[in-house]
């Protein structure tokens, strides 16, 4: 009996204690709507119908539009002692976006930090600011230009990797092979180096970037786990594998940055010696990886250590490898099963490769592939690779209608905006003409935002969109892509999957 009243009266301090902890952040949200809180507990049972882990209940997506409908477009979820806000109003969305305060990134992201460290990704303030400042630069239009020539000889090898599912009459999934693309892509401009990743994807730095990725997804989407020492009591198996990886993937980095770091000190030596005469140094190199910018980068007066050019150069693969991967997946998926859509897209392709000596793909090729640029943001707004944004605030955030308060957990859904029929009329049906049409006024509105937008917006969006362009350029050019198996099935994660995979046929075209 004491214990019971030992155990009843804990509860009542709580509850007190709860209440004048969240009094201040309730009064300010008492405008937006919600689902109930209960007392302690908030309203975690909404946690229950969101998970992606639970297959009875009803899918994530149509169950985020749906508390969209019922709560309206910023509504508030209290979760235990956590208060979330969910936003999918444009115009809040450019508040958050576009300060220069609220830049901090959600606690979940540092599942990620044993990989990325405090890279540009991971990192904010001071060190955030100087970073992004030193790699801007590294994605000027000159070096962009000369990166082509790696989209295109690595999606000539994508193709020949193809080949072999043509004319079988039967679907195959084409994630994977988009996946050791994108790998050997971002690779070769990231470090300057070839890890043939296509043609040998059992090496072991490629089998450690998937297997991370595979674990680090895992552990996004499952809270308990997301714990790293509950994660190290449950999943010891997985835990072990996952250090093995980050080593592999560390030492692999270091590695190629010493060899370009004494490569570098060997061109400025024999310059100083006359044995090697240039007016531009080093960078008259024909093409220079990220981590040669970075090598000649200072901050503060200091060059950047070995540890400092890992953190951004495996932020790069991390950021470059698979949201490429799902976007030319999700969008590949959807060129399949729209005929229309493909017939205009190799139309376009032929037109402006016709016009090239020997069909030669360059910069300017890929620039003028404005049809080719509207399926690729059709894809975006439809199946964004980063789904949802989310932040901590720091401080108080005033917008149009309210202030969310300092401590909030802001998601903002940038798939929920892309599916918005307010911003974007008949919102499930696959429509490239919508972004050839864009006006000025939605391209402010950040309703179609999947790059993010404002100072923190991703840094390689130009390199992204010239991949995608080129690596679905070539596969449209080479074939036709044919709608068999099942549609794709959307799944949250850390980075936008299918549940079923991405499944088509293809067969060659008629030269």
């Amino acid at each position: 009996m004491v214990l019971w009243l030992c155990i009843f009266a804990f509860l009542i301090v709580l509850t007190i204690a709860q209440y004048f902890l969240n009094k201040h952040k309730n009064q300010l949200v008492a405008n937006l709507n919600g689902p109930y809180p209960f007392v302690l507990v908030g309203s975690v049972h909404k946690l229950f119908c969101l998970s992606p882990q639970i297959k009875f209940l009803k899918d994530f997506f149509k169950q985020i539009i749906h508390f969209r409908k019922i709560w309206g477009k910023v509504y508030r979820i209290w979760i235990f002692n956590r208060l979330i806000i969910a936003i999918g109003d444009p115009k809040v969305a450019e508040v958050l976006l576009s300060s220069q305060t609220h830049i901090k990134k959600h606690h979940l992201y540092n599942l990620l930090r044993p990989w990325l460290g405090t890279g540009l990704l991971m990192s904010d303030g001071r060190k955030w600011f100087a970073r992004r400042k030193i790699i801007t630069p590294t994605f000027h239009f000159q070096i962009l230009e000369r990166f082509v020539e790696v989209f295109d000889q690595q999606s000539d090898v994508l193709v020949k990797q193809l080949e072999k599912h043509c004319q079988t009459g039967k679907e195959f999934d084409v994630h994977p092979y988009i996946g050791l693309a994108a790998l050997d892509i971002i690779t070769e401009t990231a470090m300057g180096t070839k890890i043939n990743a296509q043609s040998d994807p059992t090496n072991e730095y490629t089998r450690a970037v998937n297997d991370i990725t595979q674990i680090m997804s895992l552990r996004f989407l499952n809270v308990p786990i997301a714990n790293d020492t509950i994660f190290s009591i449950v999943c010891p198996k997985i835990k072990r594998r996952q250090i093995e990886c980050i080593k592999t993937m560390h030492s692999f980095t270091i590695k190629v940055i010493e060899e370009h770091r004494k490569a570098l000190k060997d061109e400025l030596q024999n310059q100083e010696n006359g044995n090697h005469i240039s007016n531009e140094g080093v960078e008259s190199k024909e093409r220079m990886a990220l981590l040669d910018v970075l090598l000649q980068s200072t901050c503060e007066g200091k060059p950047l250590t070995n540890e400092d050019i890992r953190e951004e150069v495996d932020t790069f693969m991390f950021e470059g490898h698979d949201t490429t991967t799902s976007a030319i997946s999700f969008a590949l998926s959807q060129i399949a099963r729209h005929s229309n859509v493909q017939e205009k897209l190799y139309e376009e392709i032929c037109e402006i490769l016709d016009k090239e000596e020997d069909n030669c793909i360059s910069y300017r090729v890929l620039q003028e592939l404005k049809y080719t640029e509207g399926v690729i943001k059709e894809t975006l707004r439809l199946y964004p690779p980063v789904p949802v944004i989310a932040r901590e605030l720091l401080q108080d955030m005033s917008y149009d209608g309210g202030v969310l308060p300092a401590g909030s957990e802001i998601l903002l859904g940038i798939w929920l905006m892309g599916h918005d029929a307010d911003l974007f009329p008949d919102p499930e049906e696959f429509r490239p003409e919508r972004h050839l049409l864009e006006s000025s006024d939605r391209a402010s509105s950040f309703s179609f935002i999947p790059f993010s937008a404002g100072p923190r917006n991703c840094i390689g969006q130009k390199f992204a969109m010239l991949e995608m362009k080129c690596v679905i350029m070539k596969i449209v050019q080479k074939f036709k892509l044919l709608p068999l198996g099942e549609d794709v099935k959307p799944r949250m994660n850390l980075v936008l999957r299918s549940d079923n995979g991405f499944q088509m046929g293809l067969e060659h075209r008629k030269s």
